[in-house]
């Protein structure tokens, strides 16, 4: 009894150990302003209620939408025609009614893209003969807070990149308008504790040069999106804009001072997104994105930003949001129903940016804008994980996209967000109904008079001269953007130079095109099965991403691809069945999937990937000559990677008066309860503390998150502080 009375006792101090802080340590976070950031409702707005644009050049151009959703359609005509007439010689067989309708759904998928890529392509090449205007120098007058979500993710990294990006602001004269936040949602203890002697280590190397936060919440409800709607409901009226980052962004600081820059003169935008690159690839997934996001990446986004004009969208990351917009519109309501499908909407940000714009703000994609960056996983598997996260999001958007008042754009990207994973399961489908088609006309007898008084027969035939144009304009469409991409590269002669030359980048475009093809079959698998899993009514949870190498053990690949490997072998026994010919139709799909295990291991290994960029392939401007931003954040890691090292356990930080003052003085406030609600894993902790001998058995009793909700509650950490430390002492007493 008198053990449970005293966790409200103040504690006893020990002795200071060497390596604790001994500067004064001040507030974790700046003073609360409070505001509201209220639930927005899907079912009902009042457009009367929507802000009037207040600038004319606000308002996007009917034109640009008109030539590319009427030349899409016109395409998209055109081809499904085609198809029509390669399978209706005879009348048109349930199975091939089934192959026209699935062609139809797959190419609308990739014309659309391709008209864009057009605009794009034109748009990029007239911009680079033009050469690029410089941006003004005025001091900014507004705020920005700069939000840093992270999750169970290497603090080294995270603060390394901040202080890379804060002293590149601070030397442009711009400091005074940006707060950097580290908004902490990290489970683990001992990588929260990491992450507060890297804030401490941060601060003490920035000095005036930045401000910089940390706030780790108690109870991470709703993911990254209730992460940063948190500080906005307590901290978010003290800004005037946010810029949100992920914890693999990095970002120039011209990028970002010209982001508030043009925040402060459009006084219509609600949020400006860039077009973040991809760097720090290792292995060769992680390349192959980086060179295909650099090469065909700009020609497909200037063309998506050319047509939605000022009714963009939102990526969650690397964009500025006007904090009166976000906070008055984007609200995000709970979905009904349980998950995967309701609950918290997990892709939030297509989401947003549909709310912004419906509320009278536009949303800018800013593809003129570079030095933005971000990071790749580094496998297939890395790959499967967060997809299978981003899935369950985009299915959600199939709740949102009727919400009123959104404009048609809007709903547009959301379609896309779910199409970008229903398109998987939509090709499995046109590859399965064709096999279909082939082997009903193998092994079928077909029935040439289906009448009883029909006079002619019935041939189950299909035009191949038109059947082979179809098939070369579909990949004229499939591969049109990566053509136009690479072309509109090499344009621009130090990026070429820097990619390896002529010879050098289109070796990299055959080699990005067949490591491509052969993966192609295996992430169409793998969201098919996301897709599945999500129908089942599986949820997908919250996993941190691995960063660097992505190499497994055999044993676990295995596991992971065998069902691909199986569908590999079915389908290729299937297409020998009908013909050789047809085996060699399907043999990337064949063969992508057979070798799903080895081509798994080779592209996600980082001496793999080593090796590749020895050999010259996947080379990209940045990776050649990384840009400076890069070069700061690798020369100022190790400093918190030797701050990690010092960072002390529990029972150390407890028992450690200067540490533990430093640790209660970043430990985030607790929501205020009513009385007799007690919160159970804190009664739990608090039990095992009272029935322990000493602070290592009382650690020793508690699993990860009884350590986690220890650490946030600082009478629970007075109260182990009480404890003697060493167990040969409390024998010995």
């Amino acid at each position: 009894m008198d053990r449970v009375i005293s966790l409200v006792a103040e504690p006893a101090d020990s002795a200071p150990t060497s390596a604790a802080p001994t500067a004064t340590v001040t507030a974790a976070m700046p003073p609360e302003t409070p505001g509201a950031m209220p639930a927005q409702s899907l079912s009902t707005f009042d457009r009367r209620a929507r802000r009037a644009l207040v600038s004319p050049a606000s308002r996007s151009s009917r034109l640009k939408r008109l030539l590319v959703m009427g030349g899409s359609l016109a395409l998209i005509a055109y081809a499904v025609s085609e198809m029509y007439g390669v399978l209706s010689i005879g009348d048109l067989t349930p199975v091939e009614a089934v192959v026209l309708a699935l062609f139809a759904v797959t190419f609308a998928w990739i014309a659309i893209s391709f008209v864009a890529s057009l605009a794009g392509f034109a748009t990029l090449v007239s911009r680079r003969l033009a050469g690029r205007p410089e941006a003004p120098a005025a001091p900014l007058a507004r705020r920005t807070a700069m939000l840093m979500p992270t999750y169970n993710e290497d603090p080294s990294r995270i603060f390394a990149a901040i202080e890379a990006m804060a002293v590149s602001v601070h030397d442009l004269g711009q400091g005074h308008a940006f707060d950097w936040f580290v908004l902490a949602d990290t489970t683990d203890p001992e990588i929260a504790l990491q992450e507060e002697a890297a804030l401490l280590a941060a601060r003490q190397r920035l000095g005036d040069k930045a401000r910089i936060h940390y706030r780790r919440r108690r109870n991470n409800v709703a993911k990254k999106a209730g992460n940063v709607a948190d500080f906005c409901r307590r901290w978010g009226r003290s800004y005037d804009h946010l810029l949100v980052l992920d914890a693999d962004s990095l970002m120039d600081a011209r990028t970002i001072v010209e982001l508030a820059r043009r925040m402060e003169a459009d006084p219509d935008a609600g949020l400006i997104q860039t077009i973040p690159m991809l760097v720090n690839g290792t292995t060769v997934v992680a390349r192959l994105q980086q060179f295909a996001g650099r090469v065909y990446g700009p020609v497909v986004g200037t063309g998506l930003s050319w047509w939605v004009q000022k009714e963009g969208n939102f990526w969650g990351h690397n964009a500025i949001i006007r904090t009166e917009a976000f906070m008055s519109a984007a609200g995000l309501p709970d979905l009904p129903g349980k998950p995967p499908f309701g609950g918290h909407i997990l892709s939030h940000d297509f989401v947003e940016a549909a709310l912004i714009r419906r509320a009278g703000w536009t949303v800018i994609i800013a593809d003129d804008l570079s030095g933005s960056f971000e990071e790749s996983p580094p496998s297939l598997i890395d790959l499967a994980v967060r997809d299978r996260r981003w899935c369950q999001g985009n299915l959600q958007h199939a709740k949102v996209i009727g919400a009123k008042g959104l404009h048609w754009v809007s709903r547009m990207h959301l379609l896309t967000g779910i199409m970008s994973y229903a398109a998987s399961p939509l090709w499995l489908l046109l590859i399965l109904a064709g096999l279909a088609l082939a082997l009903q006309a193998h092994f079928i007898r077909p029935e040439y008079f289906k009448d009883e008084f029909q006079l002619f027969p019935s041939w189950p035939r299909i035009d191949p001269e038109r059947a082979l144009a179809l098939f070369g304009l579909t990949m004229g469409v499939l591969f049109g953007p990566k053509i136009m991409g690479l072309i509109a590269f090499m344009l621009d002669g130090k990026a070429r130079k820097a990619s390896g030359g002529v010879l050098g980048l289109l070796g990299s475009f055959v080699f990005e095109v067949i490591v491509s093809a052969l993966i192609a079959p295996i992430m169409m698998l793998i969201q098919t099965g996301a897709i599945s899993e999500i129908l089942m009514r599986r949820d997908a949870g919250w996993k941190p991403q691995r960063r660097d190498d992505g190499g497994l053990p055999l044993r676990e690949l295995i596991h992971r691809h065998r069902w691909h490997m199986i569908s590999g072998v079915a389908l290729a026994a299937a297409a020998l069945a009908d013909s050789w010919v047809l085996l060699a139709w399907l043999a990337p799909a064949v063969t992508g999937l057979f070798l799903a295990v080895p081509i798994s291991a080779m592209t996600g290994s980082a001496a793999i990937g080593r090796a590749v960029k020895r050999i010259g392939f996947l080379k990209t401007p940045e990776e050649t000559n990384p840009p400076e931003i890069r070069h700061l954040m690798a020369s100022a890691r190790p400093a918190y990677e030797a701050a990690l090292d010092r960072t002390p356990d529990i029972v150390r930080l407890v028992s450690d008066p200067a540490w533990r003052r430093a640790h209660l003085s970043l430990v985030d406030k607790l929501p205020e309860r009513p009385r007799g609600k007690v919160d159970p894993i804190s009664a739990l902790v608090a039990a095992k503390i009272a029935e322990a001998e000493t602070a290592e058995e009382a650690v020793s009793f508690m699993d990860t998150k009884e350590r986690s909700t220890l650490i946030a509650t600082p009478k629970l950490v007075e109260a182990l502080a009480r404890l003697p430390v060493r167990r040969s002492e409390a024998a010995a007493e």
